[in-house]
């Protein structure tokens, strides 16, 4: 499952070296989503005297709409100034299966979903301790400031650096060829040096805490610790997230979110 990759210097290694030092690359060659319930927004007016002149209804205002599934813990630590969430929500702690949703704040400080991506994480679910070669996606609130690929930009407002470093091959965990995984790539700033390509090898807190978590092209099985959805959903989040608007990934199972 691809995600890690090698720093700047060594990106002209072949395919077998990149996925060695790639911390969300799968083994080369191995067979390998609170919208809190809105209460009924008319309340029925209690009986009483009768009147010849009609009493105006009681207007209730809805609480503005938040992220579906996520508690206050986890909500508090999304920056103020963030009006862009990509909303990673896996199915269980152990589960490599996840659905991507892309919200916008709005005028009235809610949030605005947008439709339902399937995605992929890594093969054994989810970690609030992430290290290096766990097969585990770190679960939290993270920044993206950077994105890339083997491919030419499609359009991306976040920097894009693009590399020939970004080529990958063989096979992932099912079996599936991982060719193109990397066309497209968001970093997920977990333990890295922003402002650089995602292929910089930098990790702030140490390689044993792994490096190298990214969204990118979904190659159709779990991941090593990237979140992977298609081609075209990995297009649309290029051409949306907008630097200007601060965008995060607030990602894990959805219990650990619901914190």
């Amino acid at each position: 499952m691809p995600s890690p990759t090698p720093r700047a210097l060594l990106t002209g290694l072949g395919a077998a070296a990149f996925a060695v030092l790639a911390g969300c690359t799968p083994h080369l060659g191995s067979a390998a989503q609170h919208r809190a319930a809105a209460p009924a927004v008319a309340d029925d007016l209690p009986p009483g005297p009768a009147a010849t002149t009609a009493q105006a209804p009681t207007v209730t205002t809805a609480p503005p709409r938040q992220l579906a599934g996520v508690g206050p813990q986890t909500l508090a630590r999304i920056p103020q100034q963030t009006s862009q969430v990509v909303l990673v929500t896996g199915r269980s702690r152990d589960s490599s299966d996840a659905t991507v949703v892309l919200y916008l704040r709005t005028a009235d400080g809610g949030w605005q979903p947008g439709a339902a991506w399937p995605a992929h994480n890594a093969k054994d679910g989810w970690t609030d301790d992430h290290h290096g070669g766990d097969l585990r996606s770190p679960i939290g609130v993270f920044t993206l400031s950077d994105a890339g690929g083997l491919r030419a930009d499609p359009g991306s407002k976040l920097p894009y650096h693009h590399s020939r470093g970004f080529h990958v091959g063989g096979r992932g965990f099912r079996g599936e060829p991982l060719a193109g995984s990397f066309d497209y790539v968001v970093a997920i700033d977990y333990n890295r040096k922003t402002g650089v390509s995602p292929l910089d090898w930098t990790r702030p807190m140490g390689e044993s805490r792994g490096g190298g978590i990214w969204l990118h092209v979904d190659h159709g099985g779990p991941t090593h610790g990237c979140v992977s959805v298609s081609e075209t959903h990995m297009k649309q989040l290029l051409a949306t997230l907008d630097p200007a608007l601060h965008p995060v990934v607030v990602m894990g199972d959805a219990a650990s979110l619901s914190r």
